[in-house]
């Protein structure tokens, strides 16, 4: 690895597409990616706050829906009396939560295809739409298969999350990119803990406020609706709010002209403004940050669900003996940590390491960090509720760095009219392994319990110790070879 070719990968110089940089003339009229690009040469290196502020509360719309229905699924399950024991519920609970994940599996590429065809606003104006109806759908459901239908619609519709980290990155200049990634993962964090919180105090609303909502009205009928109705009415505001949100794709080729024009350019900013090739399967830079993304998506989806399980479980089989409240307020702690980071930190971390040099070191301190959560089961008390904080608290910073880094490296390696497919195929395999992940912690956790005792590695060791190893593969995947970086291309 030459120092130009990783200087290249981590500090690309000023990202404008073929022709759109070099010069006034350059300009297509009627593009409207050309009228983007003289926006941002017009802000003058000021941030795009108009343009982040739609893309924070678009992403906060559609993260909602994700998770709004955890608090009540089970009693939404109860009353569809589809289960014939008690016992029954959890399993049908479970269906029913992944249903939103299998249909995003499914289409998350053609969504992508979709916004770099079609523009980045249809496809995300769509996914309102999509939010506004079925999430109304779902809250009325009165039958199981009513239900599981709107989630798989809801997961399949909503093709948001690719082309919304596309156009973070399109309205932003280069040395703000970082602050537009940021500002996707955060609302997407923050949708996350606020969804449950809508769905735990709005759902069922006739028996929690009789004296607003009686049982004869629409809420007493339907005790789901509320919490989707909420959702739904958001989603709503947002799509209205699509009528003036500014295209950012390009509409016109590019000729032989433009491409002289380019080569004309600088020899390392000809790299970056030159067509790479037109496969994705052929991007071998953007295939290997793929296999980065899903290996470190793999350790944080297995490190969310261990770390809930582990902390609320017995001292006996290792663990700390939490109650369901103190690990919501370690998780609301961590969370809160986060969203400051992220909003106000995490750019000045981009701009002195750059996205590359931030991965492997989050990335080698997470590797520390892990390593001491199986020694808190010898604190107690404050010292105990401080280590826990803490850790909880460097283990979202560092994750959040890395999801950061791995976004701005593969949304730099491909062209602006394949950033769109790029980050749908990236979401496709992150659902997949996030789908994965859950299932392999529980069993490797239920495995760990029951050899708690054993003198080489016990149980919660051996746990931690599985996430080391995925945190250490993910770590070797950002150094050659696994890590392919753009050839460079020199000026004739």
């Amino acid at each position: 690895m030459s120092s130009l070719e990783e200087a290249l990968l981590q500090n690309p110089p000023p990202s404008v597409v073929v022709c759109h940089h070099a010069a006034a003339a350059c300009h297509h009229e009627g593009c409207p990616g050309c009228a983007m690009d003289r926006r941002k040469e017009s802000l003058r290196g000021r941030i795009p706050y108009k343009e982040l502020f739609f893309v924070a509360a678009t992403t906060l719309a559609g993260s909602l829906p994700i998770t709004c229905l955890y608090p009540f699924m089970y009693f939404m399950v109860r009353d569809f009396n589809i289960a014939k024991r008690e016992e029954d519920i959890g399993s049908y609970a479970g269906f029913l939560a992944a249903s939103y994940m299998i249909g995003r599996a499914i289409t998350s590429i053609f969504w992508g295809i979709a916004a770099d065809r079609l523009g980045r606003k249809p496809v995300i104006a769509f996914s309102m739409l999509s939010v506004v109806i079925l999430q109304i759908f779902f809250g009325l459901s009165t039958k199981y298969w009513m239900a599981i239908a709107a989630r798989l619609l809801l997961g399949s519709l909503n093709g948001l999350l690719g082309p919304i980290k596309a156009y973070a990155i399109e309205v932003c200049q280069t040395e703000h990119q970082a602050l537009g990634i940021s500002v996707v993962n955060t609302m997407w964090g923050l949708g996350v803990v606020i969804g449950p919180g809508l769905g735990g105090y709005l759902a069922q609303p006739a028996e929690k406020y009789p004296q607003t909502f009686s049982k004869e009205s629409v809420f007493g009928r339907f005790p789901y609706l509320l919490p989707c109705l909420v959702v739904s009415i958001f989603a709503a505001v947002v799509l209205i709010s699509c009528i003036w949100l500014p295209e950012t794709i390009h509409k016109h080729k590019i000729t032989e002209k433009d491409t002289r024009i380019v080569k004309a350019l600088p020899s390392q900013q000809a790299h970056w403004d030159m067509p790479r090739k037109k496969s994705l399967l052929q991007n071998w830079p953007w295939m290997s940050t793929m296999l980065s993304y899903c290996l470190f998506g793999l350790h944080e989806t297995a490190y969310s669900e261990i770390l809930s399980i582990w902390v609320v479980s017995d001292r006996k089989y290792g663990g700390l003996s939490f109650s369901s409240g103190d690990i919501g307020q370690v998780l609301s702690v961590s969370g809160a940590s986060l969203l400051v980071y992220q909003l106000i930190i995490y750019h000045w971390v981009n701009k002195f390491l750059r996205p590359l040099n931030s991965s492997r070191i989050a990335s080698s301190l997470s590797i520390l960090v892990l390593a001491t959560f199986p020694f808190m089961t010898y604190l107690s008390g404050t010292k105990l509720y401080f280590a826990i904080y803490v850790a909880a608290m460097t283990k979202s910073v560092l994750r959040i760095t890395i999801t950061c880094g791995m976004c701005l490296l593969q949304n730099n390696a491909v062209r602006q009219d394949q950033r769109g497919t790029a980050n749908g195929i990236a979401t496709t395999g992150m659902s997949f392994f996030k789908a994965v992940a859950p299932l392999g912690a529980g069993i490797l956790f239920s495995w760990a319990q029951k050899r708690h005792d054993a003198p080489f590695f016990p149980g919660d060791q051996v746990v931690f110790l599985m996430l080391i190893l995925v945190q250490l593969c993910g770590l070797i995947s950002t150094f050659e070879p696994l890590l392919v970086l753009p050839p460079v291309e020199e000026c004739r």
